[in-house]
């Protein structure tokens, strides 16, 4: 029975972990519906309060008051703002996000189209974040106050300064009209050729990527650097567990919390800084089709696209907060008690 008490504390300790998760995880749903909920009606009442009107816009001058009202009555706007705005949102969970004040054509088709553009780019540019920045992170820790600590520690400082469009500039000047490697702009779906939609996606998703691995090294060497020196660590290594084991089985794991955190602040960065890189680039995805819908003050299309935009930041953000948790029980304790 004693040679049974250590495995039966570690099982009870899991089931605590396991009961407090799903727990933690309903927070953490709750309040990203909130924030939607919040960004959703900001998002809507922007537009309605922008005075916009469709009659005007489609019409022009010649709009004659029987035309406005017919409009207006075709689109919805003659309803109080509340309903509209209760419509809009009921009609959006269905993937209904109405039609265009221009082209009539559904704003969810529009974005459908141009959605694996972003998330081609965003996809591929955190990918590189998390590969860059986790390496130099780990490579600066492991050699904390030597040369490639420092090395790191000023690039990311000088990365961190840099705003996205500044590197695709650079990275088209060099690899476009210098050597000739990349094409400068344009898109190709993944599906048609794959080896294409990765020589176009490249220098976006770099010049994305480099601001993100930044922050992501900078804060993975930090915490890295303590967790090495806790004592669970020196007394694996008083053990002789092999380093890799030490550092990526034990100490990168409860080291990954800062990084994590970075990783998901980075997103709405990334989908901001989409508007400038896609216009260097020529790409036909969302941040322009945003672009040109606020020229043409086509609010349907702009509500749409924020929606799904907002739709994005909050899901990226549970999931790495679900991650924190799994990563971090104390993180998990301090949720289920507050």
């Amino acid at each position: 029975m004693t040679a049974l008490a250590p495995h039966l504390a570690r099982t009870r300790r899991k089931s605590v972990r396991a009961a407090r998760l799903p727990r933690s995880l309903g927070r953490v749903l709750a309040t990203a519906g909130t924030v939607f909920l919040l960004s959703s009606a900001l998002t809507f009442g922007l537009g309605a309060l922008s005075g916009a009107n469709p009659a005007a816009a489609v019409l022009g001058e010649t709009a004659t008051p029987a035309d406005i009202a017919r409009m207006n009555q075709q689109f919805g706007l003659d309803r109080p703002l509340w309903e509209q705005y209760v419509s809009w949102l009921g009609h959006a969970f269905t993937g209904d996000l109405g039609r265009s004040w221009f082209t009539t054509v559904p704003v969810a088709d529009s974005i459908r189209q141009a959605m694996p553009v972003d998330l081609s780019i965003a996809g591929l540019a955190l990918l590189m974040a998390v590969v860059l920045g986790g390496a130099a992170g780990v490579a600066a820790a492991l050699r904390a106050g030597g040369r490639l600590d420092r090395a790191v520690t000023a690039l990311c400082a000088l990365l961190g300064t840099l705003p996205g469009f500044v590197v695709a500039i650079a990275l088209v000047t060099v690899f476009s009209l210098k050597l000739g490697w990349l094409p400068s702009g344009g898109y190709v779906p993944l599906d048609m050729d794959p080896a294409q939609w990765l020589r176009y996606t490249v220098m976006p998703a770099l010049a994305l990527s480099l601001e993100a691995a930044a922050a992501i090294a900078r804060q993975l060497r930090t915490s890295l650097v303590g967790t090495l020196r806790e004592n669970y660590v020196t007394g694996a290594v008083m053990r002789g567990l092999p380093a890799r084991r030490v550092v990526f089985g034990h100490a990168l794991r409860n080291a990954a919390g800062p990084a994590l955190t970075a990783l998901g602040m980075s997103v709405p960065m990334l989908l901001g800084g989409a508007v400038v890189t896609q216009q260097i680039f020529a790409l036909p995805g969302l941040a322009q089709l945003t672009l040109q819908s606020a020229e043409q003050h086509d609010i349907p299309v702009i509500q749409g696209t924020l929606l799904v935009t907002i739709a994005v930041v909050l899901v990226v953000n549970v999931a790495v907060n679900a991650a924190l948790l799994a990563l971090n029980p104390a993180a998990r304790r301090r949720e289920v008690t507050r």
